[in-house]
């Protein structure tokens, strides 16, 4: 695990942490259940599930669980710091259809986020855990909901924001997101590629309190362009952009050739990448992190991680869910609050400065 108990930096008081139960049809519930059975996780951190017990006690049932429960609750003051608090926000007509994509449950997965933020924007909670979605069933006229990063980012007032996958084997993160392949040359320009390198470096300072990030910067095309040979993004727009990020002090190097940096080890002697579009950075990471992965979102004025896996339809409530990237985004939202309680009182006071000169 990247990110288990020992190695979070604990606090006097436990972190309240709101946990949307994303699409009921899938595997939500699973993986809320199997991380919370076992309740030593209980000692570092408040959990309040913002759901429905009648669709709690549903997935029990399907997975014949019997020695949990979850302790159910109507507002937010009633959570219990030792118990797996379940606030209901949904009325008893829903209905779980597993393994399908039904308009009620991309409706549940609104009004749990809903008021998931609501209670973060209020302080009532300290970081976003999320559970996953199917956009499919989300993105209608009726609820115009188009992710999870664009609704936070509407919500905190936010322009840009990174995508950030993490393990304990690296942190990817990338400069086009959920674009078609069609768009992303046109979109790798000097000022998108800096503002990424910025929220990197910064998050890679203060949230995962790395002194000085060393960021490895990838080239868009084959082999990182051969020289201009099969492109010129890397001349024209790439190595400029990363000559200009290191003269703002982000220790960025590259372009470096996606094929052979993630082939060999090379990808271990960096704290972040910086990949040009999705597959590139994305697809690497899951096929060496899949069951820990956790996607961090970058920028945001607050904190909020999410399971690097989706609904997984195809075995809700088979029992086969494994809960282990769920548990990290955990321990990874709890890790951060903390990293960043202490880059604050490190930042608070600095020493004051003297000028000795005759």
């Amino acid at each position: 695990m990247c990110f288990a108990p020992n190695k979070i930096n604990m606090s006097n008081t436990k972190i309240k942490v709101g946990i949307t139960q994303g699409d009921i049809n899938g595997i939500s519930y699973e993986i809320i259940i199997k991380t919370f059975q076992d309740s030593r996780i209980l000692d570092f951190c408040t959990p309040i599930i913002y759901g429905s017990p009648k669709v709690a006690a549903y997935h029990r049932k399907a997975l014949n669980v019997k020695d949990f429960n979850f302790n159910s609750i109507q507002n937010i003051d009633e959570a219990s710091p030792r118990k797996t608090n379940l606030l209901n926000c949904l009325n008893d007509s829903i209905r779980v259809e597993l393994g399908k994509p039904t308009e009620m449950a991309g409706e549940a997965a609104v009004v749990s986020l809903d008021m998931a933020v609501k209670d973060l924007q209020e302080g009532n909670i300290d970081v976003l855990v999320t559970c996953p979605v199917n956009r499919e069933i989300t993105q209608t006229e009726t609820l115009n909901f188009k992710g999870h990063t664009r609704y936070l980012m509407d919500k905190f007032k936010v322009d840009e924001t990174l995508i950030l996958m993490t393990s304990e084997l690296m942190r990817v993160g990338v400069v086009t997101g959920h674009v078609p392949l069609s768009e992303v040359p046109g979109l790798i320009t000097e000022e998108n590629i800096l503002k990424k390198l910025r929220i990197l470096n910064k998050t890679l300072m203060v949230d995962f309190a790395i002194r000085k990030p060393k960021i490895a910067v990838l080239g868009l095309n084959p082999h990182a362009g051969d020289n201009g040979v099969i492109g010129k993004e890397e001349k024209e727009t790439i190595i400029p952009t990363i000559e200009k990020a290191n003269n703002e002090g982000i220790l960025a190097l590259g372009p470096f050739s996606a094929d052979g940096f993630f082939g060999s080890d090379s990808f271990t002697k960096f704290d972040g990448i910086l990949a040009m579009y999705h597959d590139q950075g994305i697809a690497p990471f899951k096929a060496l992190n899949f069951d820990t992965g956790v996607n961090y979102t970058a920028g945001l004025p607050i904190i909020r991680t999410t399971p690097g896996h989706g609904t997984a339809y195809e075995i809700a409530g088979l029992d086969q869910a494994s809960p282990n990237s769920f548990r990290e985004a955990i321990y990874m939202a709890c890790a951060i609050y903390n990293n960043q309680k202490m880059y604050a009182e490190l930042t608070a006071n600095p020493l004051p400065s003297y000028d000795v000169s005759d």
